[in-house]
């Protein structure tokens, strides 16, 4: 499997270990206006953008009949754990959460 992160300032890291996902995510810290988010994208095309506040957008961009889902006041440990997943390929179970569309229903499994 393929991943890779976006840190906050737009650099790429290649498949990050758990305590690297870790060491962007607290690059947050330093999030402003024109770099408000830290991301993982696996090779499927799923991504998931992080950020500072909790806010979590889970989207497939190479799929525009899908809408972004986003959930919010994510906790960092169920950030860091959902990255993991994404990571493995676990697209079924990041897929499987509550997102929330507030734009349009969004129809999960098909």
């Amino acid at each position: 499997m393929s991943y890779f992160m976006y840190d906050v300032m737009g650099g790429t890291v290649d498949e990050p270990d758990p305590v690297t996902m870790r060491r962007v995510l607290d690059g947050l810290a330093e999030a402003d206006d024109e770099h408000p988010d830290v991301s993982l994208t696996h090779e499927s095309g799923w991504c998931l953008s992080a950020f500072r506040g909790g806010l979590l957008v889970w989207e497939n961009p190479d799929d525009d009949s899908l809408a972004p889902g986003e959930m919010r006041e994510v906790a960092r440990e169920e950030i860091l754990r959902l990255f993991g997943l994404l990571a493995a390929g676990d697209i079924a179970s990041v897929e499987a959460l509550p997102w929330q569309n507030p734009a349009r229903p969004r129809s999960l499994g098909g």
